[in-house]
């Protein structure tokens, strides 16, 4: 198989080094409106580099990876599908529901899988919290805790463009925590505050928050972010059920030091960035996108869950900005 990739940054640079690994694809070539920076990664990479998106395409592909900017992705989308070519897109698919919604729709109504980039759902531990939840083990939930935690935030320039706080990093614990449990949020309370640098505030943003929510059966869940964690990248989900728990990420690199006096456990460097973390997660969602655009399994993540994932983003800014909680329903239009 021929895999195209669009976009040569960090997170494209990994995705294209992971597809010369991937079993049953033969060619990769890559494409960044950065040509310079596309033929850079070709040269290193071995593999081929095309000067123009167009010209990507006019060699043939049998699939194509988005890892652009966040706003080029949607309309990268529809040119993928305009192509017949099935897409893996990094998320979100757009910058607001309008052209998520838009592009759901398209994906539904046709035959061309697109696949969007939600990793955790490819993490051991996401995996075998879900199984533990739908085989009964845990008994009946009550209470869900996650949280993703930046070690340092990203560059000032990135902020306006990003979506905000619950758009960009909020909305993974959204997705995964639709996965694990099979349950949809209906209400939401948010809180964010500013206490970092002031670029998140000149953007219109928040550099920490937490969120109170409510899921259809009753099931509570709280999600805390920011962007500010000095002790490194903490991702983590705790579900508590009347039968047992299971803790996602709880392991030796997870930046936990103890207080307590006579306890140590911490064998491992605390893990420092997503890349680190997720490294084996985003090598098994590729290679689920390759057998995807095979056609040989359906599509584990598509437009249309990521843009049940934007709602409840959507609901928590505005819950943020309101001061009060907001029904889902109430951002679906």
């Amino acid at each position: 198989m021929k895999i195209g990739l669009i976009g040569t940054g960090r997170i494209g640079a990994f995705h294209a080094a992971t597809l010369k690994t991937v079993p049953g694809v033969t060619a990769v070539t890559v494409a960044d409106v950065d040509t310079a920076r596309a033929q850079a990664l070709a040269a290193s990479l071995e593999v081929d580099a095309a000067r123009t998106i167009d010209q990507l395409y006019a060699g043939g592909l049998d699939g194509v990876v988005i890892a652009a900017a966040t706003s080029a992705h949607a309309d990268l989308i529809h040119q993928a599908l305009d192509h017949e070519v099935p897409v893996f897109c990094e998320k979100p698919v757009a910058l607001d529901v309008r052209g998520t919604r838009a592009v759901a729709d398209r994906a539904e109504s046709g035959t061309v899988p697109v696949q969007v980039g939600f990793q955790r759902r490819f993490d051991a531990g996401y995996r075998a919290a879900r199984e533990a939840v739908r085989s009964g083990a845990l008994g009946r939930l009550h209470t869900l805790r996650a949280c993703t935690s930046d070690q340092a935030p990203p560059p000032a320039a990135y902020i306006p463009t990003s979506g905000g706080l619950f758009r960009d990093c909020g909305i993974h614990d959204f997705d995964i925590l639709r996965w694990v449990t099979g349950r949809e949020v209906v209400s939401v309370y948010a809180l964010g505050a500013n206490r970092g640098e002031d670029f998140f505030a000149a953007g219109d943003d928040v550099d920490t928050c937490a969120v109170v929510m409510r899921f259809d059966d009753d099931t509570l869940a709280t999600v805390t972010a920011t962007r500010y964690n000095g002790a490194g990248y903490d991702v983590r989900l705790e579900v508590c059920g009347s039968h047992d728990t299971r803790v996602v990420g709880l392991d030796d690199r997870a930046p936990l030091p103890t207080a307590e006096p006579h306890l140590t456990w911490q064998r491992g460097t605390p893990y420092t960035t997503f890349m680190e973390r997720f490294h084996d997660a985003y090598v098994a969602e590729l290679g689920a996108f390759v057998e995807l655009a095979a056609g040989r399994t359906a599509n584990p993540c598509s437009p249309g869950e990521a843009l049940q994932a934007l709602y409840i983003a959507e609901a928590c800014d505005l819950s943020r900005r309101k001061g009060e909680p907001v029904a889902v329903a109430d951002v679906r239009g």
